[in-house]
Parts: structure tokens; C-alpha cells; sequence
């Protein structure tokens, strides 16, 4: 299987500094600038514009990660739940206004959910209970403009926890994302499963992967080769999957460095 064109997680100021390699033929994106605190809080019809201004150059993919800070789809407060909500359906309308095709939420599992996964029985289908009545009219307006969720791991340490959640709640625009970063953190310390097992749990729902590197102790998000990840494996995980899922690096540093990061994985046979 020949793996999809990787793409690139970027703000504005990104997007600007390397615009012909981004324009490029195919190439996705992955607007970041809406999932920052208190942005989707306020008037923000200036950042809309401005991407509206740049994007009729881009004809690739395109998405937006989706707002996550303090907001866990999961909340077993009604009220809560309600803002949670509201934040999603504002982060929707932006999705709606810049034509993108997905957008990334996070997943509300932690370490502590696997450990009393039998000590309190009633906690995971809680989780996924409360998640589906949260997400409900999100994923119903996410239909109608055509946008799938893609739920992310963040302290995930089972593999399969996000993947029954799409499962169960079964709805064509809820898809299962990667991290491949967030995966080696807890691999390394909560001794989890490696990054090729959270890629074969995912199987037949894999929809969006972020690519980053670390060291294994912090959500570094450095270019793939600059942390401890062992890359032909994970690449070798994602080319056996049946689905295409829509791969983005996600980097925070010398963005720049991004066309390189690339050729350097496309010279080893990894990407493309």
C-alpha cells in the first residue's frame, strides 16, 4: 500500500513561511490557530479572514484541530457538558468558513481510567455514555458541512479505549486519530503499549495521525528522527492498514525544517 502525501499541522505565520511547499500538489493541512485558549471566545472573524485570504492557493486536504483545553467531552456534568458542546460548534462554524474536512478533538481517557478500569465498573461506560450525548448534535452538524471528528489519544494508555468509544457510538463522522507522539510518552512512562499496537487497535477506523517525535518523557513534538521513535516500524504499522488515514506532521520547532524532515523520510522509503 503506498501511504497518502504527508501533510502539515500549521498556524498562519507557519503557513506563510513555507506557502509554496504547503501549495504543493496534494499536500493537507491542518489549521492550529483555533484550538488555542480563548480564541474561539471572542470575535475571531479577523483570523477567519486571513485564512481566507491565503487558502485559495492550497488544493489539498484540509482540517483544523479542534479546541481541547479544559474541555473534556466526557464530563459527567450536564451543565458542563453543555460548554463543552458550544465550544465544538463554534470550532465547526470556522471549519465550515475555511472549507476543512476534519477536525481533531481529544480523547477524555487517562492512566487512571485503565488502572480501575475493574475497580469502578461503571466508569468506562460512563465515559462513552456521556461522550456520545456531548458530541450528538456536534457530529450532526459535522455531517452537514461534511467535516469528520477525529478523537485523539493524549494520556491514553490503552489502545482500544478510544477505539470502542467510536465503535459504540457508530457514527460515520467520528473516526479514531493518532498521536504518535502522545503514544511513546505513555509507553515510556506508564509502560503502555508501544506506538505499532495503538496503530493496529485503531484498524478499520483510523482516520487522521499526527506525526512527532520525543524523547519519551515530555509532548516535545520534534521533527520524526529527532527523538527516540523507531519510524520504519510505524510507517511499516500505517502501510499495512486497509484505510488511508490523512498524515500530518505536527511539529512545534524550526518549522522551516519541514520540507527537509520529508525528503529525509521519503529518502529512507517511508513516505511520500
Amino acid at each position: 500500500m503506498t501511504l497518502p502525501l504527508l501533510g502539515a499541522a500549521v498556524t498562519l505565520p507557519t503557513f506563510t513561511q513555507i506557502q509554496d511547499w504547503i501549495c504543493g500538489p496534494g499536500r493537507a493541512i491542518e489549521i492550529q490557530d483555533f484550538c488555542q485558549i480563548g480564541v474561539l471566545e471572542r470575535d475571531h472573524s479577523d483570523l477567519i479572514s486571513a485564512w481566507q485570504a491565503v487558502l485559495p492557493a492550497h488544493t489539498g486536504e484540509r482540517g483544523i484541530h479542534g479546541p481541547f483545553f479544559g474541555l473534556d467531552i466526557s464530563t459527567p456534568d450536564r451543565e458542563v457538558r453543555a460548554i463543552v458542546e458550544k465550544r465544538m460548534m463554534q470550532a465547526l462554524a470556522v471549519a465550515e468558513a475555511l472549507e476543512a474536512t476534519h477536525m481533531v478533538i481529544h480523547s477524555p481517557f487517562t492512566h487512571w481510567h485503565q488502572l480501575n478500569r475493574a475497580n469502578y465498573a461503571g466508569v468506562y461506560p460512563s465515559l462513552i455514555d456521556c461522550a456520545a450525548d456531548c458530541l450528538a448534535p456536534v457530529l450532526d452538524r459535522a455531517a452537514g458541512i461534511g467535516c469528520t471528528l477525529m478523537l485523539e489519544n493524549c494520556d491514553d494508555t490503552d489502545p482500544a479505549a478510544r477505539v470502542d468509544m467510536v465503535r459504540q457510538i457508530g457514527h460515520a463522522n467520528l473516526k479514531v486519530s493518532l498521536d504518535t507522539g502522545h503514544a511513546d510518552i505513555v509507553h515510556g512512562r506508564y509502560d503502555a503499549p508501544h506506538v505499532v499496537d495503538f496503530i493496529a487497535a485503531s484498524s478499520g477506523l483510523l482516520g487522521h495521525v499526527h506525526l512527532q517525535d520525543v524523547d519519551g518523557y515530555a509532548d516535545r513534538h520534534w521533527h520524526p528522527g529527532d527523538g527516540r521513535i523507531a519510524w520504519r516500524p510505524v510507517f511499516d504499522a500505517l502501510a499495512a492498514l486497509k484505510e488511508r488515514p490523512r498524515l500530518m506532521l505536527e511539529v512545534r520547532t524550526d518549522l522551516p525544517r519541514l520540507p527537509a524532515t520529508v525528503a529525509r523520510l521519503e529518502a529512507l522509503g517511508l513516505a511520500c
